[in-house]
């Protein structure tokens, strides 16, 4: 009788244990299966070749803080300015290949990965800032941002870059002031011929050598915005500026398509929508940049001639545009549909 009530406790023992050892593995399959939905973290690199306070770089900032905050700190995005990570070429290459994941760079350049960029560069095609944001916030400013894809990068956002004019060591009254005028452009066959319709030498530069050519005279001028014109210190030797606004050219907020493409869809869409968000900031930083430039320039001497008068500057172009706009139909199209 004592041995079968042991037989028995035994038994319940034995049953107790290879319940609980069974509720165990169920339970540690379920932790398993928690860790293996737990969601990746990462930590991305952004490069910027303007300095802390620069507008573009607050946009920059905005971008990393929303996309940390959305996604509870999982994503960290650092922000490099001041060319820490290199020029915007090799900046370029290393974001093809994945080295560096996220970029912003002046729309002009992409037009050598997608040449539907090539018409935002001509003179004259935007009439305003409204004008501008028009286009680039409509179908065909996410096309050119989605067509960089096939040269390994995404594009995410556009930032304000305002609008470019000219400045000068000699006097800017007028366009036939620019002839003859040796005149630094941006590398690219829009700008070059664009000096060579306004009767100026294009020399195309790097940015950084624009200074200390201005001072010994390699070049009489240059082209830019006010914000540029300011912290380049450009402003110290060229002291004349015409605002004929010639050239309302975006930034572009990029990511590596390498990096892009190990991303889940849901953080895909967070990204981006950061991207857009930030815009805003960006773009009331740029206001207020451009504000004090004005102000910090006139006070250091700088001399601004306001255009009333875009017709003779128009004209000297037509045929330039012209050949250009052709073959490149559908965006000048949306240019011009984009009008206010």
């Amino acid at each position: 009788m004592i041995r079968k009530k042991i037989t028995g406790i035994l038994a319940a023992t034995l049953l107790v244990g290879t319940v609980l050892a069974a509720c165990g593995k169920e339970e540690a399959s379920n932790n398993s299966g928690a860790k293996e939905e737990e969601k990746p973290s990462y930590t991305f690199r952004l490069a910027d070749n303007q300095p802390p306070d620069y507008p573009t770089v607050i946009g920059d900032k905005k971008f990393a803080e929303l996309v940390e905050e959305r996604s509870d700190g999982r994503i960290k995005i650092e922000v490099y300015p001041s060319a820490q990570l290199g020029d915007e070429k090799s900046v370029l290459e290393q974001v093809q290949l994945g080295a560096i994941e996220f970029t912003r760079i002046n729309s002009s350049p992409l037009a050598e990965f997608n040449d539907e960029f090539t018409p935002l560069g001509l003179p004259y095609v935007f009439e305003s800032e409204e004008h501008l944001w028009n286009f680039l916030n409509g179908e065909m400013g996410t096309k050119l941002l989605d067509g960089l894809e096939q040269s390994k990068m995404k594009g995410l956002a556009f930032y304000d870059s305002g609008s470019r004019s000219f400045y000068s060591t000699k006097p800017l009254k007028g366009v036939e002031d620019l002839k003859g005028q040796k005149i630094r452009v941006q590398q690219s066959k829009i700008n070059i011929d664009f000096m060579e319709a306004l009767g100026a030498s294009a020399t195309p530069m790097p940015y950084g050598e624009v200074f200390s050519a201005l001072q010994t005279g390699i070049i009489d001028g240059a082209e830019n915005n006010l914000p540029s014109l300011d912290s380049s210190n450009h402003y110290q030797e060229a002291k004349h500026m015409i605002l004929d606004h010639h050239q309302r050219i975006p930034e572009v907020l990029l990511i590596s398509k390498v990096a892009w493409d190990k991303l889940s869809e849901e953080d895909q869409k967070l990204i981006k929508q950061a991207a857009l968000d930030s815009v805003e900031a960006q773009r009331a930083e740029w206001d207020k940049w451009e504000e004090r430039s004005e102000k910090k320039l006139k006070d250091a001497g700088v001399t601004f001639t306001e255009v009333e008068d875009l017709t003779p500057w128009k004209n000297a172009v037509k045929s330039m545009v012209e050949q250009y706009g052709k073959d490149y139909k559908e965006v000048m199209d949306a240019i011009e549909a984009a009008r206010p």
